[in-house]
């Protein structure tokens, strides 16, 4: 999914990060409307000013159950992305997915699709027919310095379940309590969806060089004694060896996501991660040249890029979409600086 609805001056840079010593901090998610005026509204905890980043994980969005027939369901033209991997993972419903390394895959429940964007990609996001109820998460991943240039690609996983005491898991991305998904992941990184029946508890061995993040889908849940209500993130900071869940009257559903703390600034624009103003610049100019998109006044976009023997950075922009690719919103007056 897009961030199709940020405001085109919101920038965010990596904050510094907790320690063990502090409580878990609760992240409140804030509305978002996605697609036209029968909109699927999702919840947004990443980024946020708040806290903008777990360990690499810089955006989570948090949507559903919505009904199809009401909301028209998720219909996402062709976008751009650079710099980042997008992690998604259904609850219910099913999604089709293009992007210009030609891949074509269904996103569907228990089954993680990733989207390493590297230098730079683009790609669509429909729901199917089959899907009566959307119901999900979208993640997106920062990549570090080393590897944000590298060639794009798709990879689809299914998920490892395994038994913790009273939590069924589904691990989707790196290692959780013996069980492993072979995902790419370019830092240390975790996610796991985590199940508990009323009353369950569980105290899962975690990493202690991770921070990590409890998106709540069902609840509320207890995390490390502090209490995280439907569509907050409890934050949970590094040098914790077991996390403790646990469930009040209520079945518990969250998503748990974690990792090494990046160590790196990112800034973060639309759909774009770079690391300066001018990058985004150019990754902006680059979109609008290559899908053809008008600018909003009306002009052309660029006639030619800055080094006219330079491949194309987001590759084929059509996916098989029944309509226009997404133009990109108009930068802000002001250069874009990453947050302290």
């Amino acid at each position: 999914m897009s961030n199709l609805e940020r405001r085109p001056d919101e920038t965010w840079a990596a904050c510094d990060t907790a320690t063990s010593a502090a409580p878990p901090e609760i992240v409140t998610a804030r509305e978002v409307p996605l697609g036209g005026p029968r909109a699927m509204t999702v919840h947004r905890t990443l980024p946020s000013k708040q806290r903008t980043m777990v360990g690499a994980w810089c955006f989570a969005d948090h949507y559903g159950p919505s009904t199809v027939s009401e909301t028209g369901g998720m219909v996402v033209p062709p976008h751009p992305h650079t710099g980042l991997q997008t992690v998604s993972w259904l609850f219910e419903g099913e999604i089709e997915h293009r992007d210009s390394v030609g891949s074509h895959a269904m996103v569907r429940p228990g089954v993680l699709n990733l989207m390493t964007a590297g230098r730079g990609i683009s790609h669509s996001e429909v729901s199917t027919p089959a899907a009566t109820v959307l119901h999900g998460v979208q993640l997106w991943v920062a990549l570090p310095e080393a590897s944000r240039q590298s060639e794009p690609f798709f990879e689809s996983h299914e998920a490892v379940e395994v038994q913790v005491a009273d939590a069924r898991l589904k691990v989707f991305v790196g290692e959780l309590a013996g069980a492993g998904v072979p995902a790419t992941t370019f830092t240390p990184l975790v996610a796991a969806e985590i199940m508990l029946p009323a009353g369950g508890s569980v105290e899962l061995p975690v990493d202690p060089s991770f921070e990590h993040g409890v998106l709540v889908d069902a609840g509320p849940v207890s995390v490390d004694g502090v209490t995280a209500t439907r569509t907050e993130l409890a934050y949970v900071g590094v040098g914790r060896s077991t996390l403790s869940l646990r469930a009040g009257d209520e079945p518990v559903r969250v998503v748990l996501i974690g990792g090494e703390p990046l160590g790196e600034k990112i800034l973060m624009w639309w759909n774009f991660v770079g690391r300066s103003h001018d990058e985004i610049v150019a990754y902006r100019a680059a979109w609008q040249r290559e899908s053809g998109a008008a600018e909003p006044d009306g002009s052309s976009p660029p006639a030619a890029a800055e080094h006219p023997d330079a491949r194309p950075r987001f590759g084929a922009s059509d996916h098989h979409f029944e309509g226009s690719p997404l133009p990109a919103p108009v930068l802000p007056a002001v250069r874009l600086q990453p947050r302290p």
